[in-house]
């Protein structure tokens, strides 16, 4: 009867998944439909940008004071749905410059069960602002150096959360894989470039001569009667009479020569000059310097121009896109040979993805007024295009950062192996020496050990206590066809769901639930602690506690229908789960939540483990799981059940039936039978046996044996 009532819950159980994927399957097409709305996006704007047009759904171009596209804000959840631990995507809103800079990164909306309830969701808002002036260009790694050092590397750290280092490199992921999507799409070439910069190793003697002819130093000759036909038609075409009495003169004569290898360098500047840009290049490590020398009357810039900003005459681009020129605010000197009457020196951040070896434009400005009172402006670019020899340069290795799984797993090698080599050794006497170590006289003090280890070092240090959430979360990333790498980012948890998921084959859920599982630990320690001061365990009648085991198969079955119809409902309902608070945070919570942990560690003083037993949902998928048990590991007597019922009664866990066959679904590899089968001073057969005496098969369910003497008619 009661093998036909699990048959048919677990019918039940399958049905209402299949319900449930059949519902999803209706509405998962407009998943990613709904993006923020115009006000929304520009809630998440930072001055001085304005919100432009949506150029794609969930994302806008970012206009600047002087009405130019600036950037782009954009909603990551489009553009890369990376499942967290719920199953669903973190969205963020990030904004990048056209440079590539990140100008901000806020948190749209997420479900990850460490922040919603636990945490808080400031040390997750406080994780993504470390994006803010960074740039999609810098190799980006969450975590800390190998040994506490970063010297020669060109990773850039981001300081993670502790307890939640899983959840802050999906984000992380997300941020990245949505913005080098942006740059494809809107910035060309700026995520595949490699940092270039000058070889301080390389020395060349070279003339004046010499980098006109090898064209290291490119020339523009602009003459007056070209300007002047660059304006002819137009409103200003009379404004300016020196291009008119003198054609053939130069109006621009540019010259423009990279700086930033020394032996070029040698070759333009005076003694002086070049041992102050040396100086410079000490100090400003990433600027790569670009010598400008006009030989016209243009004169560069304007006469408002101040040194130390940006000239406002010039401007350059690389793959059409800006490149940020600043005045390096060096007094030049030229040397001997060299021409020109107006000199500077412009440096740009090689960090924002320029490379000086690879064709860019600078051009420069010519400006011509109209009438006395707010005069008209008219204006005309003349650019040149340049490009340095590569043999001056060197390409920065890249320091790839190793795949998430790989770094995840670096960073805890030490907590690895420690729990490897732990499971392995329980896992080793579980399935060879069972019987002999349960049959030890210290076996319980023994077990107590191992808890405590599972307490504290699986539990407490290493956050390694499973959860429903990634069940939950597996299972909707599956349906949805999304990865599944998140699990990866907890190689820790991961390396326990992949011993229990094999344990299942062996033993069913017993593994987990008895042994390697922190608060059911905490639930034994409990009784244990009941035990000591005279509290005296409840046994909950047969009838009743038949029924109390199906409340956790209701309770996931309501969570799975959650996780895919209502997430926000079920941050709640993974509350049941007191691990967060228990385990995670070590009770330091919300004072409801810390009562309600406490509440079940108190219950398990008066009804043994009774939350594992009658409440837990992870326990109903561990339960479900050790339907693949393939043997019935626990050694029986053919005495077992008719009559003796030690076991049975010894049985805290109700997991024997009167017959003595064992309910594996809810054996939590306690061992007790097993000892009690293997110890001649307990088990009634071997005692009996041992005195000449056998026990009469009076019929099932006898509480205590009935002897007769060897014989005996």
């Amino acid at each position: 009867m009661a093998l036909m009532l699990w048959i048919k819950l677990k019918l039940i159980i399958m049905i209402l998944l299949i319900i449930v994927i059949q519902q999803f399957s209706i509405s998962s097409n407009d998943a990613y439909a709904q993006t923020l709305s115009r006000e929304q996006a520009f809630s998440y704007l930072r001055p001085p940008y304005d919100l432009g047009e949506e150029i794609q759904p969930g994302v806008w171009e970012l206009i600047n004071l002087d009405s130019r596209v600036a950037g782009y804000g954009f909603e990551t959840e489009p553009l890369a749905p990376l499942p967290g631990f719920s199953g669903a995507a973190i969205n963020l809103f990030v904004q990048v410059t056209l440079e590539g800079k990140f100008i901000n990164a806020e948190i749209i909306s997420h479900n990850e069960p460490i922040f919603v309830s636990g945490l808080g969701q400031a040390p997750f808002h406080s994780f993504v602002t470390q994006y803010r002036g960074l740039s999609i260009t810098d190799t980006l790694v969450v975590g800390v150096p190998y040994g506490g050092k970063s010297t020669g590397s060109s990773l850039i750290y981001l300081d993670g959360v502790t307890k939640a280092t899983a959840s802050v490199r999906i984000a992380h992921e997300t941020i990245l894989a949505a913005s080098f999507a942006i740059a494809r799409e809107k910035m060309a070439g700026i995520a595949a470039r490699q940092p270039t910069r000058p070889n301080p190793d390389y020395n060349e003697e070279l003339t004046w001569d010499d980098l006109v002819k090898q064209g290291i130093a490119k020339r523009k000759l602009v003459t007056n009667a070209q300007v002047q036909e660059s304006f002819k038609g137009s409103t200003w075409e009379d404004d300016d009479a020196d291009a008119v009495d003198y054609p053939k003169e130069p109006y621009l004569d540019l010259w423009v020569i990279d700086v930033g290898p020394t032996s070029i360098a040698k070759a333009v500047l005076s003694k002086e000059s070049f041992e102050e840009l040396e100086r410079f290049k000490e100090i400003s490590d990433n600027d790569e310097p670009i010598l400008v020398i006009d030989a016209g009357r243009h004169g560069l810039v304007g006469p408002d121009f101040i040194r130390n900003t940006s000239p406002d005459l010039i401007f350059a681009q690389q793959d059409k896109l800006p490149i940020a020129l600043r005045d390096a605010d060096l007094d030049v000197e030229l040397a001997n040979g060299v021409p020109g009457e107006v000199a500077m020196i412009l440096r740009t951040d090689r960090r924002l993805g320029f490379d000086p070896t690879q064709k860019w434009q600078l051009s420069v400005r010519a400006i011509r007024e109209h009438g006395v009172f707010q005069p008209e402006i008219g204006i005309r670019d003349f650019t040149l295009e340049h490009a340095t020899d590569k043999r001056f340069f060197k390409t920065d290795t890249v320091e790839a950062p190793a795949p998430a799984w790989q770094q995840a797993i670096g960073q805890r090698a030490p907590d690895i192996a420690a729990l490897s080599i732990g499971i392995l050794g329980l896992s080793w006497l579980l399935a060879f020496r069972m019987n002999w170590f349960a049959g030890l006289a210290n076996y319980t003090t023994i077990r107590f050990t191992i808890l405590a280890f599972m307490i504290g070092f699986v539990g407490w240090w290493g956050q390694g206590q499973l959860s429903v959430a990634t069940f939950l979360g597996v299972l909707r990333g599956a349906y949805e066809g999304q990865s599944l790498e998140f699990l990866v980012y907890d190689p820790f948890s991961l390396l326990i769901w992949g011993v229990v998921i094999i344990s299942f084959v062996f033993w069913g859920r017993g593994l987990f639930c008895g042994w390697l599982c922190p608060f059911g630990a905490m639930q034994e320690f409990a009784s244990k602690l009941g035990e000591v001061i005279g509290i005296k365990l409840i046994r909950v009648p047969e009838k009743l506690d038949y029924w109390l085991r199906y409340t956790k198969y209701l309770i996931l079955g309501v969570m799975v229908y959650a996780a895919f119809f209502a997430p926000a409902l079920n941050d709640r309902l993974i509350e049941i789960e007191p691990f967060k608070t228990a385990v995670t945070v070590y009770f330091v919570r919300e004072w409801y939540f810390v009562a309600y942990a406490v509440g079940l560690l108190i219950f398990s003083m008066f009804v043994f483990k009774g939350f594992c037993r009658y409440i837990c949902p992870l326990g109903a998928v561990m339960a479900i799981g050790g339907l693949f048990r393939v043997q019935k590991w626990i050694p029986r007597r053919i005495e077992c059940g008719t009559p003796c019922q030690l076991c049975k009664v010894s049985c805290d866990y109700n997991a024997i039936k009167k017959s003595g066959e064992i309910r594996y679904d809810e054996c939590f590899q306690c061992l007790e039978c097993v000892t009690i089968h293997e110890d001649e001073d307990q088990c009634v057969p071997l005692v009996l046996a041992a005195k000449g005496t056998k026990l009469k098969p009076s019929g099932i369910g006898q509480p205590v044996p009935q002897l007769v003497k060897a014989g005996a008619k």
